[in-house]
């Protein structure tokens, strides 16, 4: 199929690349025009100018940009992808963003005869480079099964699960469970390491059990060592948390233990580390317990 892919950032670059490698056309749009061309000497395929002249022709467009004002900018804008669908264009909003504008946009496309399907996705930037990803989809059953196709090509799992709007609420709750995993396997670090323990050896045994998860397999080596330069920046995981407890206080939901990790990450923030990954709350548990050594 003949495809368009904005916004090639460490998720959209790589997914953009499997797409083209599966065989289809696509013309990918970029912010700063110089990664876009990175990008075709690395797959091949076109790069365009605008996300207007990036949609023309395409019979699926997919995008994976910022935050919500970054979506209607290249959605909505003089030169967005709205001004290019033809009749039937699919378009796939991979970005996380808010359930209100998933809604918003699916009017937007509807008047253009065009779909919309709000479907972010997890599993970071390895997940996306090794065509991996989990995507949670909201819209119309039809329209997903058009979609299915291409989003299959960077994905281990795909599920629609309900209509416009439902994907990024479905993405809400999975960063409810991370926030509360990441601190949890923090503490649980550190409560090892105070209790004199090898932590690592801890870690290699409990997570054989009922303990087991992807934060813990994938992150406690790089947060005992203290790397935090890769993966889900703090300053990404904060916007979503402030989506998901902005929508948990419309429902009258009390969410104690999301609201208590995005104060953490507030901290984390306050140490310079925005754009350390989320395991980070590590550094700031490891900073407490040398506070409390120097008081004693």
């Amino acid at each position: 199929m003949k495809l368009a892919f904005i916004g090639l950032g460490v998720m959209g670059f790589p997914m953009a690349g499997h797409l083209q490698r599966a065989g289809h056309e696509v013309t990918v749009y970029n912010r700063t025009a110089e990664k876009a061309q990175k990008w075709v000497a690395q797959y091949g395929g076109d790069s365009a100018e605008t996300p207007h002249q990036a949609v023309i022709g395409a019979q699926v467009v997919c995008l994976c940009v910022g935050n919500d004002d970054d979506v209607r900018s290249v959605m909505l804008g003089e030169q967005g992808i709205i001004t290019a669908c033809s009749p039937g264009t699919v378009v796939i909003d991979h970005t996380t963003a808010s359930a209100d504008l998933a809604r918003e946009l699916y009017v937007a496309t509807a008047q253009v005869d065009s779909g919309f399907l709000d479907a972010p996705v997890s599993g970071g930037q390895a997940g996306a480079e090794n065509g991996a990803l989990t995507v949670m989809v909201g819209g119309e059953q039809s329209v997903f099964e058009r979609a299915f196709p291409v989003i299959d090509c960077y994905a281990r799992c795909a599920r629609l699960l309900g209509p416009s709007g439902s994907g990024q609420l479905a993405k809400m709750a999975n960063q409810i469970c991370i926030a509360g995993i990441v601190q949890g396997l923090a503490e649980a670090l550190e409560f090892s390491a105070q209790a004199g323990l090898d932590s690592a050896a801890v870690i290699e045994v409990i997570s054989q059990g009922a303990a087991q998860s992807w934060q813990m397999e994938n992150r406690y080596q790089t947060m005992l060592a203290g790397k935090y330069e890769h993966g889900f920046a703090v300053d990404w995981m904060r916007k979503d948390l402030g989506m998901v407890l902005a929508e948990a206080d419309a429902m009258g939901l009390d969410l104690p233990v999301a609201a208590l990790v995005d104060g953490f990450y507030s901290e984390v923030q306050s140490m310079g580390g925005g754009r350390w990954d989320t395991s980070s709350l590590f550094a700031r548990m490891r900073a407490m317990g040398q506070n409390v050594s120097q008081e004693e």
